[in-house]
């Protein structure tokens, strides 16, 4: 973490990390290995890369998936 940062703003990065891991555990990844997680999210942001439609589906899945909160 840098140094210099204020009480708030490492409260605000501490609260997105701990978004982010929920997101993992809402995917059904909660017990990958964190190498699998990163490769995962390499790849995914290789290919969404000026690729609007596949950023588009997948945008798609998430919404979805946040709909379904009830799981």
């Amino acid at each position: 973490m840098a140094k210099g940062m204020t009480t708030e703003e490492r409260k605000k990065d501490t609260r997105e990390k701990i978004e982010l891991g929920g997101l993992i555990v809402k995917a059904g990844l909660r017990y990958e290995k964190r190498a699998l997680l990163l490769g995962l999210l390499i790849d995914a942001a290789e290919r969404t890369k000026g690729d609007e439609a596949e950023r588009s589906r997948l945008a798609t899945i998430g919404a979805e998936a946040f709909g379904n909160d009830s799981e």
